[in-house]
């Protein structure tokens, strides 16, 4: 099997483990996670002063040299295939892909083939470098197969870390667009009486719950206010359809990233979105409100009117801010239309 070597000294004043101590000197182009480290430490591929290193909590001295053996990046199991994709943007550590709804992220049971990471095999090709030892792209985030919209994946081990790390500080933004029932709006008395759910300045409605998977239906995620997850969803109206209004447009954003959050948030405010078999429903609309052929559209709508519309990080090679946007699909759009159409200028 092809190697290679990573060679370097102790630092002065190193921490009390030697995992740590790896992890803090190992040079940065070697781009080796913590995780990374310790499977090769598992493997016998670390050694301290020539002598395998075998305990992560062993205390290492200044000056000791490290020898670490890595393994060329094995490939991935996953079969690559050659499904047409929409990149917004590609560099040598990372792509952005604008999904379309009805793509599962990554291979699962139920779903082996057919899925993103599939694509980006066949797409990215030599140009993944490994990340975790596995010529493999990335994932650090995902959406929904039947939500459409952006998604950044990393192409090398460096640009994992550094993205993973921003999502989980929760400093990546992400911006939604979804068509919902009703209207989710501060002079709703309703809302008021909703656990959870608040208005900031600006018509922002700002919802605070925990998350959990349902205690029943293990598919779905249930609002929880002990146990379970934080989270925080935030939303604005863009446009509201019908006279009077029975559905909108809105933008949401996250400050945390849970399992189907927008979706079950919006449910638990009792605005569902339109299209969602899971947590929407298919509500009865009025046709004096907003004519038959909108009801109808929402009716056959085949899937959950969400869309990741924008997303902005810190690029974690070069440390230049980028930001990417991807304009509705042409499903959304069509709905949104239909709406528009029975809606009556002012």
């Amino acid at each position: 099997m092809a190697t290679t070597l990573v060679s370097f000294q102790i630092n002065a004043d190193p921490p009390a483990r030697l995992d740590k101590a790896l992890s803090r000197d190992v040079p940065e182009e070697a781009t080796l996670s913590r995780t990374r480290l310790a499977k090769l430490m598992a493997d016998g591929c670390i050694t301290v002063n020539g002598t395998v290193a075998e305990n992560p909590k062993a205390k290492v001295a200044e000056g000791a040299m490290i020898e670490i053996t890595v393994p060329v990046a094995d490939e991935s199991h996953i079969g690559p295939e050659d499904i047409p994709l929409e990149v917004v943007y590609e560099d040598d550590d990372l792509i952005v892909i604008n999904k379309p709804a009805g793509m599962v992220v990554h291979p699962a049971p139920g779903t082996p083939n057919g899925t993103l990471v599939n694509a980006l095999l066949h797409h990215c090709g030599d140009s993944l470098s490994g990340v975790g030892g596995v010529q493999r792209p990335g994932i650090v985030h995902r959406i929904d197969k039947e939500t459409s919209g952006l998604l950044v994946v990393a192409k090398s081990d460096k640009a994992h870390q550094g993205l993973a790390a921003q999502f989980e500080k929760h400093t990546v933004e992400r911006y939604y667009q979804a068509v919902v029932y009703g209207v989710p709006d501060a002079n709703d008395p309703r809302l008021r009486g909703v656990k959870g759910v608040n208005f900031d300045s600006g018509n922002i409605m700002r919802i605070t719950t925990h998350l959990a998977r349902h205690k029943t239906d293990r598919q779905k995620q249930a609002v929880l206010f002990q146990g379970g997850r934080h989270a925080v969803t935030r939303s604005r109206i863009v446009e509201a359809f019908g006279t009077p209004p029975v559905a909108s447009l809105i933008e949401c954003w996250l400050e945390t990233g849970r399992t189907h959050q927008i979706r079950v948030h919006m449910a638990h405010a009792g605005h569902g979105l339109v299209g969602d078999p899971v947590y929407g429903g298919r509500r009865k609309l009025a046709e004096k409100a907003v004519g038959a052929a909108a009801i109808e559209a929402a009716k056959t709508f085949p899937r959950q009117a969400l869309h990741a519309a924008v997303l902005g990080f810190v690029h974690p090679v070069t440390g230049g801010n980028v930001r990417f946007e991807a304009e509705l699909p042409e499903d959304m759009q069509s709905l949104i239309a239909a709406f528009q159409a029975g809606t009556p200028a002012p």
